[in-house]
């Protein structure tokens, strides 16, 4: 597959608590990503994104109770994450309506992130790699790129 990683492509490299904002000043075949913009989320213990003890749910009829079910406060905060990182996107397109964008997450925030992108965002993605490099250097995920996109 030829690298749709052309001059000017943004690079968006995530997780549910750290996305890399990088942009391509070489050209497809040799890549030089410069890191843009850098966005952390801070990551609290269990114990402050919840209650102490699941709620108890008493049934209707009978003496039976049961635990409800907790929302897991992770999950939540990384889904808020995921959605500050589709708006950024959307903020780029908005100001570069030629902006193109190469995708970079786990598969589970590329499933989230592609539910909260806004539809001239999804249109301006031209490839989604489901891989973890958010903790990589920039020229270690500029050669995974180039690896990746040679194999495909």
């Amino acid at each position: 597959m030829k690298s749709p990683v052309r001059t000017g492509t943004w690079i968006t490299v995530c997780d549910g608590a750290k996305a890399l904002f990088l942009r391509n000043e070489g050209d497809h075949v040799h890549l030089n990503l410069k890191t843009e913009k850098t966005i952390n989320q801070p990551a609290p213990p269990a114990r402050d994104l919840g209650v102490d003890r699941p709620g108890r749910v008493y049934e209707s009829v009978g003496a039976s109770r049961s635990a409800a079910v907790e929302t897991d406060g992770h999950e939540v905060a990384e889904a808020d994450f995921l959605k500050s990182v589709a708006e950024e996107m959307s903020g780029i397109e908005k100001a570069d309506a030629d902006a193109r964008f190469i995708l970079v997450a786990p598969p589970k925030a590329l499933g989230l992130l592609r539910d909260m992108m806004t539809g001239p965002v999804q249109k301006a993605v031209q490839a989604e790699i489901a891989k973890d490099l958010v903790k990589m250097p920039v020229h270690e995920i500029e050669s995974y790129l180039t690896t990746w996109f040679e194999k495909e």
